[in-house]
């Protein structure tokens, strides 16, 4: 129920029974008793902020694992498992393009980062 509001500090703040109300970038959690702002908490926005560098690290790792763990069960596993009646599962099982296509990625990714620093070596001395 809502039975008042006022601006508190430029943060409009609405007396409810119990609750919470989301005003900007903070989480106002209110009192029955005496309609005053309990506790600030800080919105995930200003934690991602606050440690950004830590955020996208642990992010792209997780995002790299996933990525990898999908990769070997394409490629390995699940050559090693039973048949299976899934379309999807035995499409995976059957295909025998992904399984080389990372492992002979690699020896062209080597000769690409060689002609890239070969070309930056170049520039840098002409």
């Amino acid at each position: 129920m809502l039975n008042r509001s006022w601006n508190l500090d430029s943060i409009e703040c609405c007396c409810l029974d119990i609750g919470i109300f989301l005003s900007g970038n903070r989480l106002l959690v209110f009192s029955s008793k005496n309609c005053r702002c309990t506790e600030d908490i800080p919105m995930i926005s200003q934690l991602i902020r606050s440690n950004e560098r830590a955020f996208w690290g642990v992010f792209f790792i997780l995002f790299g694992s996933v990525f990898f763990g999908g990769f070997l069960y394409t490629a390995v596993i699940s050559k090693l498992l039973p048949s299976s009646d899934n379309a999807i599962i035995s499409a995976i099982q059957n295909d025998r393009y992904y399984c080389f296509l990372v492992p002979l990625t690699l020896p062209v990714i080597v000769v690409a980062v060689y002609f890239y620093w070969l070309s930056m070596k170049m520039f840098k001395h002409a």
